[in-house]
C-alpha cells in the first residue's frame, strides 16, 4: 500500500467517523472510522520513513590528481607552454 492508499484510508475513516449518521446493528461506524484513520496515519509514517531511507546518496567522486607538465622550453615572447609561438 502506497502513500495514496494511506490517504484514502484516512479519508474514508474521517467520512465514517464525522460525516455519517448510519446505524448498523453490531457495528459502530465511529470506531471503524477511527481505526481506519489510525491505520492510515501509521501507513503514512511508515511510508515516509522508508522513503527517507531510500534516498540515493551518491558516493563522492574520486579526485584524480595529475602531475603538472613541466616544459623546459621558454619562448621569447613570455609564453612558457609553447603555444605562443
Amino acid at each position: 500500500m502506497g502513500l495514496g492508499g494511506c490517504i484514502i484510508l484516512i479519508a474514508v475513516g474521517a467520512i465514517l467517523t464525522f460525516a455519517t449518521d448510519w446505524h448498523m446493528h453490531g457495528v459502530n461506524l465511529t470506531v471503524v472510522g477511527l481505526i481506519l484513520m489510525a491505520v492510515g496515519l501509521i501507513g503514512v509514517a511508515t511510508f515516509s520513513g522508508i522513503a527517507r531511507r531510500r534516498r540515493v546518496v551518491m558516493p563522492p567522486t574520486p579526485v584524480v590528481e595529475e602531475e603538472p607538465h613541466h616544459h623546459h622550453r621558454h619562448s621569447v615572447d613570455g609564453y612558457s607552454d609553447g603555444y605562443g609561438i
